[in-house]
């Protein structure tokens, strides 16, 4: 069974969703990379946790997930508290930024190790101060510290590319390396 290396439930949903019966357990890994390009960052620590629960159940595969936010420049993680993700917040405001996901599914048994990430943009609306304050103390788990699947945070106004993306995990990357790996998908051989 495939298992899954986080226990963000966005991720947990997404896949149940598509039918991809798995199980959660949860990287711990430090998650810096020596990368500066978004897109390198999230297939790298997306890799990362999916390697570190591989190494544990190396006979099962396992699918790793990593999100981040860019923005005038800057890469945004997961704020470190309610200040920090008003900064974030105040930053975004109004503002496009590229959303970056990286997937990577290691089977060390199988000698599979797939890796790819994907990009969406997303435009926010323009909030007062005290909008954005209030929304500070919401998402301190997302990237951004904003929460699009979330129905009650209406910051984000338009999306350009894969809402799943944005979300956290871009499907079509998880079913193109089940595909690739020889597991069963969902509805399929």
């Amino acid at each position: 069974m495939l298992i899954l290396a986080s226990k963000s439930p966005r991720r947990v949903e997404l896949l149940k969703e598509a039918g991809i019966k798995h199980r959660v357990v949860p990287s711990h890994i430090d998650e810096t990379s020596s990368y500066r390009r978004p897109a390198l960052i999230v297939r790298e620590l997306a890799y990362k946790k999916a390697l570190s629960v591989a190494l544990k159940h190396p006979g099962s595969p396992v699918l790793g997930s990593d999100t981040l936010v860019y923005c005038k420049g800057e890469v945004l993680g997961k704020p470190a508290n309610k200040a920090d993700a008003l900064r974030l917040l105040r930053l975004l405001n109004g503002s496009w930024q590229a959303v970056h996901t990286g997937v990577a599914l290691i089977w060390l048994e199988k000698g599979v190790f797939l890796a790819g990430s994907e990009l969406s943009r997303c435009k926010t609306r323009k909030l007062s101060e005290r909008e954005l304050k209030e929304l500070s103390g919401k998402h301190h788990d997302k990237a951004g510290a904003y929460a699009v699947q979330d129905k009650d945070d209406f910051f984000v106004e338009k999306i350009e590319g894969r809402f799943d993306t944005v979300v956290g995990l871009s499907m079509n990357l998880v079913r193109k390396f089940i595909k690739q790996a020889g597991l069963r998908a969902p509805g399929g051989k």
